[in-house]
């Protein structure tokens, strides 16, 4: 008995180990070397080590850069996350009410989940270009075209929107399995009653939806901390850094200037604040769950 279970343990250790090799080179490795060139000043391709301590930390804290990508990645998760949940619960209603042919519209919203973001950023940087028929198009309206890369408000805007249409398909898929999870009996009980339309969303939809909600709510949010293409093709992360995202500014001071110490140490900030910023938005969603039982 104790053989086999032992023929079992070098088994189950044979099955796992490409994901333990994947975890240990790609997360652990990376993880110990951020911290460790946290207390350095060095590049990524020098061999000089220079202790600092916690000087690093000390100019990150201190940065503008840093602080604007603190404020834009929160102005981003306020238009962002609200946005992609109300579309994607609508595409989800829309896909599970119909009789025929889901399968079709499944993929149709789901394809730009799978499209790169720097095509998609090349694509919506072309279509609100100066002379493009949707800048023209403001133009007649309102009498002026707007400066969609050039305003602070709209940059931010036009960003989180794009992404939310990047994502909305996705997380259309998990609202969609959650619908699908609630009992038919529920919608007959309901209809007997005489609930109408707007209060089985709010009253029986949504509150059955909570573990979908979760799912989204902290996937949405750090994915919001780790945006890098669109605000790099699309504004630069401009204008006066209205759009400077935490991944930016590690890719920046990594590989443009070299600072691969001061790099890492923005990357832990990211991480701390991301973990922050996810167990708050976990206690506020466990304190509605509890409202619901």
């Amino acid at each position: 008995m104790l053989k086999m279970r032992k023929q079992d343990n070098i088994v189950g250790y044979f099955l796992t180990a490409p994901y333990l090799f994947y975890t240990i080179l790609f997360f652990v490795y990376p993880l110990i070397w951020s911290f460790w060139l946290l207390f350095h000043r060095t590049s990524i391709i020098s061999r000089t080590r220079e202790f600092v301590g916690l000087e690093n930390v000390y100019q990150a804290l201190g940065s503008i850069k840093v602080f604007a990508a603190f404020i834009f990645t929160y102005k981003f998760i306020a238009i962002f996350i609200p946005v992609t949940i109300v579309i994607s619960l609508f595409i989800a209603l829309l896909i599970d009410s119909l009789s025929k042919g889901k399968i079709i519209y499944i993929i149709g919203y789901f394809l730009p989940y799978l499209a790169s973001g720097v095509a998609m950023s090349l694509i919506v940087r072309g279509m609100l270009s100066w002379n493009s028929p949707v800048s023209q198009f403001f133009n007649k309206i309102i009498g002026y075209t707007p400066d969609w890369f050039g305003n602070s408000t709209l940059a931010v805007i036009v960003i989180a929107l794009m992404v939310s249409w990047k994502h909305s398909g996705y997380y259309a898929l998990i609202f969609l399995a959650g619908l699908q999870s609630i009992p038919d009996e529920i919608y007959d009980a309901a209809k007997i009653d005489g609930v109408d339309f707007w209060m089985m969303i709010w009253k029986i939809i949504i509150p059955m939806l909570y573990p979908a909600f979760y799912t989204i709510m902290i996937l949405s949010t750090g994915l919001s901390f780790a945006i890098f293409s669109e605000p790099l093709i699309l504004t630069g992360g401009g204008p006066y850094y209205a759009t400077h995202s935490w991944q930016l500014e590690i890719y920046r001071q990594t590989f443009e200037f070299g600072n691969a110490g001061y790099g890492a140490t923005i990357g832990v900030l990211d991480a701390i604040v991301t973990f922050v910023t996810i167990l708050l938005i976990k206690r506020l969603l466990k304190t509605w769950g509890g409202l619901y039982g």
